[in-house]
């Protein structure tokens, strides 16, 4: 027999709970309506919205040497590039703040518009992404990670009561983009993934209630929230905010000389934003790359271990060329006169690549809209890459870091930077 008055007393005493549950979720979501709507979207300037873990400048700052004023400007008149020859005219008449082109360790080109000066700092957004895989590496050589291939679950115990395929989920599919996580990368809904995930608080307490759309490392999908829970498991493995030990092993050695900061969740879980957060000032990205140029090492110390660097810049084929959060960058295979080579089938394609081009792993090939063939070759060129197109952009080859900081994507600015380190 049912005691009812027992029923009622229990009835009495879960109401308290369930209010203040139902009042928590509802005041997370006011927090989050109010944000998306009162700042809108995504701006490079969302420094200011966040609270954020200060990073200070050094006191003795690296400097990069400075060319001739006039040899920038020589070779832009002696190139036959139209999009070099335009380059000064196009960045003056877009959204661009800063625009670096650092060759051998000297600036040939530093400029800032629209009243941005050197020492100010702008979001980073997804650039953030190839730090936050600099700082894994970081993690895996000082043995804070034992393997990429450990589950996630070994670092954050809290998903081990989410959902079965967490404990499945590696850190090498966050890496590769292969969580496989029912997830909207959408910045303009305020009740979509990466919106609730931008302007909301707990980033754990949010992952920890996703669920997912197919098994983790079958599907390669750009999603913000890969790079959110690797945050996670760094700070996890290494018992500090992700700002924190960023501030230990990269900041503070890379000799960085402006003040800058890493947005956090919020001030209770002060959680790091790794996936978007770092707000820095253009001349100090730069000394990530070459921090990456120099195979991890700066000033003569190893600060990340030269096989991680050439992990990162090895193209992997199976995800177009994405890799530990970092982009390879392809060219067409031309003929003689400079041509693009076309087949008439996939066949003659792959016959093409195997017989003249064997010995080159980052090969591909694709139709195009007309139904013939041709072929894609990864160059030695990367870039980390940001949703306003800011860019860090290197090329081994010729020792080269381009810089790129804006508002927004007015133009590609992609194919104008290739254009100009190919004339460099």
């Amino acid at each position: 027999m049912i005691n009812l008055s027992s029923a009622k007393t229990k009835t009495m005493k879960v109401k308290p709970l369930l209010a203040l549950t139902l009042f928590s979720l509802i005041l997370q979501s006011c927090t989050l309506v109010y944000r998306g709507i009162h700042y809108g979207d995504a701006d490079i300037d969302d420094s200011k919205v966040f609270v954020n873990y200060e990073l200070s400048k050094s006191s003795n700052p690296f400097s990069f040497k400075q060319a001739d004023s006039t040899l920038f400007d020589r070779i832009i008149a002696s190139s036959k590039d139209t999009l070099v020859k335009r380059l000064k005219d196009t960045l003056t008449k877009t959204t661009t703040r800063a625009f670096l082109v650092i060759r051998n360790d000297t600036i040939l080109f530093e400029h800032y518009y629209r009243g941005y000066k050197r020492s100010d700092i702008s979001t980073f957004f997804s650039v953030s992404k190839s730090v936050t895989s600099l700082l894994v590496g970081i993690a895996v050589d000082e043995g804070y990670i034992s393997s990429i291939d450990d589950p996630v679950t070994k670092y954050v115990k809290e998903l081990n009561s989410a959902d079965p395929k967490f404990q499945k989920l590696t850190i090498r599919d966050l890496l590769s983009m292969r969580s496989g996580l029912k997830f909207d990368e959408n910045y303009s809904n305020p009740f979509k993934g990466m919106a609730r995930l931008y302007y909301g608080t707990n980033q754990l307490g949010q992952i920890r209630r996703m669920k997912f759309e197919c098994d983790p490392g079958t599907k390669h999908e750009y999603q913000s929230v890969s790079t959110a829970l690797m945050g996670i498991v760094l700070e996890k493995a290494t018992g500090m905010t992700l700002a924190h030990y960023f501030k230990e092993k990269v900041w503070s050695p890379l000799r960085m000389e402006n003040s800058a900061s890493w947005s956090l969740d919020d001030r209770r879980h002060r959680s790091t934003k790794a996936y978007c957060g770092l707000n820095a000032t253009a001349i100090d990205l730069a000394k990530i790359g070459r921090l990456y140029l120099n195979h991890g090492r700066f000033d003569g110390r190893q600060i990340v271990s030269e096989s991680w660097v050439q992990k990162t810049f090895t193209p992997d084929t199976a995800n177009s060329g994405y890799q530990f959060q970092w982009y390879s960058i392809t060219d067409f295979v031309i003929d003689s006169l400079g041509h693009i080579m076309f087949f008439p089938d996939s066949l003659s394609a792959l016959s093409f690549k195997h017989s003249k081009l064997s010995n080159s792993y980052s090969l591909f090939s694709k139709s195009n809209r007309s139904g013939r063939w041709y072929i894609e070759r990864f160059t030695n060129q990367f870039f980390a890459c940001g949703i306003m197109q800011q860019f860090l952009f290197i090329d081994p080859s010729k020792n080269l870091i381009i810089v790129r900081l804006g508002d927004n994507g007015d133009i590609d600015y992609l194919p104008l930077m290739c254009h100009l380190a190919n004339v460099l």
